[in-house]
């Protein structure tokens, strides 16, 4: 970074460009002093006559890397020391075909997710967040990492189940034994699973309530969301006759399961009916498990005034001799 020990004293510019203006309007040198210019009216200008103004902008040039070197320009490093242990974070994120609803909108339900998802993981620094997906098998798209660009990428690059050519289902106990996998061997002081999912369990072999016990006997909390609006919701579908249309059907959420999922983990369960409530959810659970690190930084400052300092020399050295020759004035 970029910076100056003394920014106030670059106000004196403003002089220098009043000075550059005031040159320009108040005396235009001269290239040749006579009483009578009669005699040289009409004559073409020499490309030196042309520049004769270019010892003065050397001049005012000059003054202004100087009151620039004056302000000491530095570039800054800085460099972190970090005490403390964050937070181990494994976002499982239901990617089955009802995801593909349209309750969300403009959006479906799974892009909306991964916005807000996206916008979670923008907020944690000192934590290590993974990604593990689950339709009718639980899949680990990303180890827990600090990598939060790479994170973000493999996000992106979530779809839905049958667009993968993934079968289709809700294997929430696979997803969430997947995501307590990941946490298995995590000493961080804390662990948590985000548990997002729009359905009922209806695949897998693996019990919810079981892989819930199991990630409380590992000391991890799951925070379940149930996402959709209750009752009857627009779904896209391919119609052989008319393309793509959309028809109603019904949102089922397994609230109860979700529940008991939480409360098992000592944790909380959510329920999501749009955008702006599923972000006001994953916001609340940032502020619940915040990591517990010191951060001091320490920054270097390297000068720079050379960098400025002898160009300014060097224009002052051209203008002088500028001055005495090609632009020397008569008599």
């Amino acid at each position: 970074m970029l910076r100056f020990a003394h920014p106030w004293i670059l106000l004196t510019l403003l002089l220098i460009l009043a000075l550059a203006v005031w040159r320009w309007r108040r005396e235009r040198p001269t290239a040749l002093q006579y009483s009578d210019l009669r005699l040289v009216h009409g004559l073409p200008q020499s490309t030196r006559l042309q520049l004769r103004w270019l010892p003065t902008a050397l001049r005012l040039l000059t003054l202004a890397l100087l009151i620039i070197a004056a302000a000491r320009p530095q570039a800054s490093r800085e460099r972190e020391i970090i005490r403390g242990k964050g937070v181990d974070i494994v976002l499982a994120v239901d990617i089955s075909g009802s995801m593909a609803a349209l309750d969300f909108e403009p959006q479906n339900r799974l892009e909306a997710a991964k916005q807000v998802i996206g916008e979670f993981i923008g907020e944690r620094h000192y934590d290590r967040i993974g990604l593990v997906v689950f339709a009718r098998e639980a899949f680990s798209q990303c180890p827990p990492t600090f990598d939060y660009d790479v994170l973000r990428q493999l996000l992106a690059d979530v779809h839905l189940a049958p667009d993968l050519g993934l079968d289709d289902g809700t294997a929430i106990g696979m997803g969430l034994a997947q995501a307590a996998s990941m946490l298995q061997e995590s000493d961080a002081k804390s662990r948590v699973i985000i548990l997002l999912t729009d359905g009922v369990n209806n695949a897998g072999q693996i019990d919810p309530l079981t892989a819930a016990q199991a990630a409380a006997a590992l000391d991890i909390k799951v925070y379940t969301i149930g996402m959709g609006r209750p009752g009857q919701v627009p779904f896209p579908v391919n119609d052989p006759l008319f393309g793509k249309t959309t028809q109603m059907i019904e949102s089922e959420i397994d609230e109860e399961t979700l529940q008991g999922i939480a409360e098992t983990t000592d944790a909380l369960y959510f329920r999501a009916t749009d955008t702006a409530g599923l972000r006001q959810i994953y916001d609340q659970i940032n502020r619940m498990e915040k990591s517990e690190v010191e951060v001091q930084v320490f920054t270097r400052y390297k000068e720079l005034v050379g960098w400025v300092l002898f160009p300014a020399l060097g224009l002052l050295l051209l203008g002088l001799i500028l001055r005495h020759t090609l632009f020397r004035t008569l008599p």
